[in-house]
Protein backbone atom coordinates (compact mmCIF):
# COMPACT_ATOMS: atom_id res chain seq x y z
CA UNK A 1 0.00 0.00 0.00
CA UNK A 2 1.44 3.32 -1.05
CA UNK A 3 1.53 6.27 1.31
CA UNK A 4 -1.32 7.93 -0.60
CA UNK A 5 -3.45 4.81 -0.02
CA UNK A 6 -2.94 4.72 3.76
CA UNK A 7 -6.16 5.39 5.73
CA UNK A 8 -6.50 8.85 7.24
CA UNK A 9 -6.15 9.04 11.00
CA UNK A 10 -9.42 8.85 12.88
CA UNK A 11 -10.80 12.25 13.91
CA UNK A 12 -10.42 13.05 17.58
CA UNK A 13 -13.17 15.48 18.62
CA UNK A 14 -13.49 16.42 22.31
CA UNK A 15 -16.61 15.69 24.28
CA UNK A 16 -18.94 18.69 24.16
CA UNK A 17 -18.50 19.47 27.86
CA UNK A 18 -14.72 19.33 27.41
CA UNK A 19 -14.83 21.72 24.46
CA UNK A 20 -13.84 25.08 25.94
CA UNK A 21 -14.77 26.94 22.78
CA UNK A 22 -18.31 25.57 22.95
CA UNK A 23 -18.72 25.93 26.71
CA UNK A 24 -17.48 29.54 26.67
CA UNK A 25 -19.56 30.51 23.65
CA UNK A 26 -23.12 31.80 23.36
CA UNK A 27 -24.56 28.30 22.92
CA UNK A 28 -23.02 27.16 26.21
CA UNK A 29 -24.56 29.97 28.27
CA UNK A 30 -27.50 27.89 29.62
CA UNK A 31 -25.04 25.25 30.78
CA UNK A 32 -22.86 27.83 32.51
CA UNK A 33 -25.89 29.31 34.28
CA UNK A 34 -27.04 25.86 35.36
CA UNK A 35 -23.55 25.05 36.65
CA UNK A 36 -23.63 28.16 38.86
CA UNK A 37 -26.79 26.77 40.44
CA UNK A 38 -25.87 23.09 40.73
CA UNK A 39 -22.29 23.51 41.99
CA UNK A 40 -23.19 25.59 45.07
CA UNK A 41 -26.22 23.38 45.71
CA UNK A 42 -24.10 20.24 45.72
CA UNK A 43 -21.43 21.87 47.87
CA UNK A 44 -23.84 23.24 50.47
CA UNK A 45 -25.56 19.85 50.68
CA UNK A 46 -22.24 18.06 51.16
CA UNK A 47 -21.00 20.58 53.73
CA UNK A 48 -24.38 20.62 55.53
CA UNK A 49 -24.85 24.35 55.21
CA UNK A 50 -28.55 25.05 55.68
CA UNK A 51 -28.98 28.58 57.03
CA UNK A 52 -26.93 31.74 56.62
CA UNK A 53 -26.65 35.25 58.00
CA UNK A 54 -25.73 37.42 55.02
CA UNK A 55 -23.46 40.46 55.31
CA UNK A 56 -23.58 43.10 52.56
CA UNK A 57 -21.44 46.25 52.41
CA UNK A 58 -18.81 48.16 50.53
CA UNK A 59 -15.66 46.50 49.23
CA UNK A 60 -13.88 49.85 49.58
CA UNK A 61 -14.06 50.24 53.36
CA UNK A 62 -10.76 49.67 55.13
CA UNK A 63 -9.95 49.59 58.86
CA UNK A 64 -7.97 52.83 58.62
CA UNK A 65 -10.28 54.65 56.19
CA UNK A 66 -12.87 57.37 56.91
CA UNK A 67 -15.55 54.73 57.53
CA UNK A 68 -13.16 52.31 59.17
CA UNK A 69 -15.32 51.81 62.23
CA UNK A 70 -17.80 49.91 60.09
CA UNK A 71 -15.10 47.40 59.20
CA UNK A 72 -14.43 46.73 62.87
CA UNK A 73 -18.16 46.62 63.65
CA UNK A 74 -18.79 44.07 60.90
CA UNK A 75 -15.90 42.00 62.16
CA UNK A 76 -17.23 42.06 65.72
CA UNK A 77 -20.82 41.40 64.67
CA UNK A 78 -19.84 38.37 62.59
CA UNK A 79 -17.89 37.06 65.56
CA UNK A 80 -20.89 37.57 67.86
CA UNK A 81 -23.27 35.92 65.38
CA UNK A 82 -20.99 32.91 65.05
CA UNK A 83 -20.52 32.55 68.81
CA UNK A 84 -24.30 32.84 69.32
CA UNK A 85 -24.96 30.21 66.70
CA UNK A 86 -22.42 27.81 68.13
CA UNK A 87 -23.75 28.21 71.68
CA UNK A 88 -27.46 27.84 70.84
CA UNK A 89 -28.70 24.23 70.97
CA UNK A 90 -32.03 25.14 69.34
CA UNK A 91 -32.62 23.04 66.19
CA UNK A 92 -32.14 25.08 63.05
CA UNK A 93 -29.90 27.63 64.75
CA UNK A 94 -26.63 26.77 63.01
CA UNK A 95 -26.13 30.02 61.13
CA UNK A 96 -23.14 30.40 58.81
CA UNK A 97 -21.90 33.89 57.92
CA UNK A 98 -22.14 34.52 54.16
CA UNK A 99 -20.56 37.37 52.22
CA UNK A 100 -19.68 38.39 48.69
CA UNK A 101 -16.17 37.10 49.30
CA UNK A 102 -14.24 40.28 48.55
CA UNK A 103 -12.46 42.94 50.63
CA UNK A 104 -13.94 45.63 52.89
CA UNK A 105 -17.06 44.69 54.83
CA UNK A 106 -17.01 41.24 53.25
CA UNK A 107 -13.50 40.58 54.50
CA UNK A 108 -14.41 41.90 57.95
CA UNK A 109 -17.36 39.52 58.28
CA UNK A 110 -15.43 36.47 57.09
CA UNK A 111 -12.62 37.44 59.42
CA UNK A 112 -14.91 37.77 62.44
CA UNK A 113 -16.48 34.38 61.79
CA UNK A 114 -13.06 32.74 61.59
CA UNK A 115 -11.94 34.42 64.82
CA UNK A 116 -14.95 32.83 66.52
CA UNK A 117 -13.89 29.42 65.23
CA UNK A 118 -16.72 29.16 62.71
CA UNK A 119 -17.02 28.56 59.00
CA UNK A 120 -18.02 31.28 56.55
CA UNK A 121 -19.05 31.49 52.91
CA UNK A 122 -17.63 33.67 50.13
CA UNK A 123 -19.76 34.12 47.00
CA UNK A 124 -17.13 35.89 44.94
CA UNK A 125 -17.65 37.34 41.48
CA UNK A 126 -15.04 38.19 38.90
CA UNK A 127 -14.78 41.96 38.35
CA UNK A 128 -12.12 44.16 36.72
CA UNK A 129 -11.45 45.94 40.01
CA UNK A 130 -11.85 45.38 43.75
CA UNK A 131 -13.14 41.83 43.79
CA UNK A 132 -10.55 39.31 44.89
CA UNK A 133 -11.38 36.61 47.43
CA UNK A 134 -10.29 37.53 50.93
CA UNK A 135 -8.15 35.06 52.90
CA UNK A 136 -10.65 34.48 55.73
CA UNK A 137 -13.24 32.45 53.80
CA UNK A 138 -13.53 28.75 54.61
CA UNK A 139 -11.77 27.25 51.55
CA UNK A 140 -14.42 24.65 50.76
CA UNK A 141 -17.11 27.35 50.90
CA UNK A 142 -15.50 29.74 48.42
CA UNK A 143 -17.33 30.10 45.09
CA UNK A 144 -16.56 32.07 41.96
CA UNK A 145 -19.48 33.43 39.95
CA UNK A 146 -19.76 35.01 36.53
CA UNK A 147 -23.46 35.87 36.67
CA UNK A 148 -24.66 38.44 39.18
CA UNK A 149 -28.18 37.03 39.22
CA UNK A 150 -27.02 33.53 40.14
CA UNK A 151 -24.86 34.95 42.89
CA UNK A 152 -27.81 36.92 44.28
CA UNK A 153 -29.98 33.82 44.16
CA UNK A 154 -27.55 32.06 46.49
CA UNK A 155 -27.49 35.02 48.86
CA UNK A 156 -31.28 34.77 49.19
CA UNK A 157 -31.62 31.00 48.97
CA UNK A 158 -30.33 30.12 52.44
CA UNK A 159 -30.68 33.49 54.20
CA UNK A 160 -32.25 33.62 57.65
CA UNK A 161 -31.32 37.30 58.03
CA UNK A 162 -29.46 39.98 56.08
CA UNK A 163 -27.24 42.70 57.58
CA UNK A 164 -26.47 45.62 55.29
CA UNK A 165 -23.52 47.88 56.07
CA UNK A 166 -22.80 51.16 54.25
CA UNK A 167 -21.97 50.65 50.60
CA UNK A 168 -22.38 51.91 47.07
CA UNK A 169 -24.21 50.76 43.95
CA UNK A 170 -23.60 47.06 44.52
CA UNK A 171 -24.77 47.19 48.13
CA UNK A 172 -27.86 49.20 47.17
CA UNK A 173 -28.65 46.69 44.45
CA UNK A 174 -28.39 43.80 46.90
CA UNK A 175 -30.43 45.59 49.54
CA UNK A 176 -33.32 46.45 47.23
CA UNK A 177 -33.28 42.94 45.77
CA UNK A 178 -33.99 41.45 49.20
CA UNK A 179 -36.48 44.20 50.07
CA UNK A 180 -38.38 43.56 46.84
CA UNK A 181 -38.48 39.80 47.41
CA UNK A 182 -39.78 40.40 50.95
CA UNK A 183 -42.31 43.04 49.90
CA UNK A 184 -43.77 40.90 47.11
CA UNK A 185 -43.97 37.70 49.15
CA UNK A 186 -41.46 35.82 47.01
CA UNK A 187 -39.60 34.54 50.06
CA UNK A 188 -40.97 31.39 51.62
CA UNK A 189 -40.07 32.62 55.10
CA UNK A 190 -39.51 35.86 56.96
CA UNK A 191 -35.97 37.19 56.42
CA UNK A 192 -35.23 40.15 58.74
CA UNK A 193 -33.10 42.96 57.31
CA UNK A 194 -30.83 45.06 59.50
CA UNK A 195 -29.53 48.35 58.07
CA UNK A 196 -26.34 48.98 59.99
CA UNK A 197 -25.38 52.63 60.45
CA UNK A 198 -28.67 54.51 60.76
CA UNK A 199 -27.20 57.94 60.01
CA UNK A 200 -25.73 56.69 56.74
CA UNK A 201 -28.85 54.91 55.54
CA UNK A 202 -31.25 57.67 56.51
CA UNK A 203 -29.15 60.12 54.50
CA UNK A 204 -28.67 57.86 51.48
CA UNK A 205 -32.25 56.54 51.18
CA UNK A 206 -35.25 58.65 52.19
CA UNK A 207 -37.60 55.80 53.02
CA UNK A 208 -40.33 58.07 54.52
CA UNK A 209 -40.40 60.02 51.23
CA UNK A 210 -41.31 56.84 49.38
CA UNK A 211 -44.27 56.47 51.73
CA UNK A 212 -45.30 60.14 51.38
CA UNK A 213 -45.32 59.79 47.59
CA UNK A 214 -47.48 56.69 47.86
CA UNK A 215 -45.08 54.29 46.14
CA UNK A 216 -44.74 51.97 49.15
CA UNK A 217 -47.11 51.01 51.96
CA UNK A 218 -46.62 51.89 55.61
CA UNK A 219 -46.13 48.20 56.36
CA UNK A 220 -43.14 48.15 54.00
CA UNK A 221 -41.22 50.25 56.51
CA UNK A 222 -41.48 47.28 58.89
CA UNK A 223 -39.40 45.11 56.56
CA UNK A 224 -36.14 46.43 58.00
CA UNK A 225 -34.56 47.61 61.24
CA UNK A 226 -31.75 50.04 62.04
CA UNK A 227 -28.79 49.26 64.28
CA UNK A 228 -25.69 51.20 65.29
CA UNK A 229 -23.75 48.73 67.41
CA UNK A 230 -22.93 45.06 66.94
CA UNK A 231 -24.76 44.25 70.17
CA UNK A 232 -27.92 46.03 69.01
CA UNK A 233 -27.82 44.24 65.66
CA UNK A 234 -27.40 40.85 67.35
CA UNK A 235 -30.35 41.61 69.63
CA UNK A 236 -32.52 42.35 66.58
CA UNK A 237 -31.54 39.02 65.04
CA UNK A 238 -32.40 37.17 68.23
CA UNK A 239 -35.81 38.84 68.37
CA UNK A 240 -36.80 38.70 64.72
CA UNK A 241 -35.44 35.50 63.16
CA UNK A 242 -38.48 33.23 63.27
CA UNK A 243 -38.21 29.64 64.40
CA UNK A 244 -37.73 27.13 61.64
CA UNK A 245 -40.71 25.10 60.56
CA UNK A 246 -40.84 22.07 58.29
CA UNK A 247 -41.21 23.14 54.68
CA UNK A 248 -40.10 26.75 55.11
CA UNK A 249 -36.63 26.25 53.73
CA UNK A 250 -34.93 27.37 51.59
CA UNK A 251 -35.88 31.04 51.58
CA UNK A 252 -36.62 31.11 47.86
CA UNK A 253 -38.36 27.77 47.68
CA UNK A 254 -41.33 28.37 45.44
CA UNK A 255 -43.03 30.84 43.16
CA UNK A 256 -45.80 32.59 45.05
CA UNK A 257 -48.68 33.92 42.96
CA UNK A 258 -50.11 37.37 43.81
CA UNK A 259 -53.34 35.74 45.03
CA UNK A 260 -51.56 33.55 47.57
CA UNK A 261 -48.66 35.84 48.45
CA UNK A 262 -48.74 36.73 52.10
CA UNK A 263 -45.90 38.06 54.20
CA UNK A 264 -45.31 35.65 57.09
CA UNK A 265 -45.66 37.28 60.48
CA UNK A 266 -42.36 37.66 62.28
CA UNK A 267 -42.18 35.76 65.54
CA UNK A 268 -39.66 35.40 68.28
CA UNK A 269 -37.13 32.59 68.27
CA UNK A 270 -37.24 30.06 71.13
CA UNK A 271 -34.42 30.57 73.56
CA UNK A 272 -33.55 34.01 72.18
Amino acid sequence: MTRSQEPAPEPNAPLAYHDARFMDGDAGRPLRILAEYIHPYETFTRERVRDTIVFFGSARLTPDGPLGRYYEDARRLARLVTEWSQADPTPGSCFVVSTGGGPGIMEAANRGAREAGGRSIGLNIGLPHEQRPNPYITPELLFEFHYFFMRKLWFAYLARAVIIFPGGFGTLDEMFEILTLSQTGKLARTVPLVLYGSAYWKEIVDFPALLRHGVIAASDLELFHFADTPEAALDILKRTIPPEHDGDRPAVARSVTPRTAARPAASGRPGA
